[in-house]
């Protein structure tokens, strides 16, 4: 039997979401919480690898067992066994072959900055403090040409496969305010390492004067010596949603 999950969890204390040997990560915390309850030995599959320090709302994962626990079952009992900074907020039974990474059409991240003068204690694991209010119509003006189908060689880390494709999809890039935070939304169909963090750097540069729309144009054309973006800190992103052709899980 195969079982989806969406998982919530502050990435704060965590070296990312993927198994590390000597680090400890989300993927191992929820591993030995499964094994806990199945007497298992299990690998889950994720949707997404956040990095460090990263956060999620409604990351997707899946396991197969032979134990003859029900959804809700299964719900329950992690969530008695997982850290306080990690819940299964639902379960499900899915097809043998259901992929959460393969299978997802979008993911939705956010990046979340507060504009304030005084730092928040309460919100220092979650938002990237900035003290001046940014130029929001600059910065729609530059994501709209981060939408669409775009060469982010400038936006992203270091891949694995060196002659991996650096091209990918961003269907939407919304920006909102909420008293004092600045809500950068972005939807696609697959991210490199660190994008969105670079996506949301050259924006908030933009909107504060450290970079002009033209800038971003030139970086995501790749032309002339246009610099790479630099990666706001990891604190501020949080995987909101991962989406599929039936449905959320």
């Amino acid at each position: 039997m195969r079982m989806a999950m969406i998982v919530e969890y502050d990435g704060t204390e965590y070296s990312g979401f993927q198994y590390q040997k000597n680090a400890r990560t989300i993927q191992e915390e929820i591993e030995k919480a499964i094994e806990s309850l199945t007497a298992e030995a299990v690998r889950i599959k994720a949707a997404g690898r956040t990095d460090a320090g990263v956060h999620a709302l409604g990351q997707v994962v899946a396991f197969d067992t032979e134990a003859p626990y029900d959804p809700a079952t299964v719900l329950r009992a992690l969530n008695a066994r997982l850290p306080q900074d990690i819940a299964v907020r639902s379960a499900r039974r899915v097809s043998p072959e259901f992929d959460p990474r393969r299978d997802a059409v979008s993911r939705l991240y956010r990046y979340t900055v507060l504009v304030s003068g005084v730092r928040s204690p309460l919100m220092r694991r979650t938002a990237h403090r900035i003290q001046r209010q940014p130029d929001l119509e600059s910065m729609r003006a530059a994501a709209a040409h981060m939408e669409g189908i775009n060469d982010f060689a400038n936006f992203g880390g270091a891949l694995e496969n060196l002659e991996a494709s650096t091209i990918r999809r961003i269907d939407r890039i919304d920006l909102e305010t909420d008293d004092s935070l600045v809500k950068i939304d972005v939807e696609g169909n697959a991210f490199l390492p660190h994008q969105v963090r670079r996506m949301a750097g050259a924006l908030l540069d933009v909107g504060t004067g450290r970079l002009t729309v033209s800038d971003v144009s030139k970086q995501i054309s790749l032309a002339g010596d246009a610099p790479p973006a630099r990666a706001l800190p990891p604190n501020g992103l949080c995987l909101i949603r991962v989406n599929y052709i039936d449905g959320p899980v």
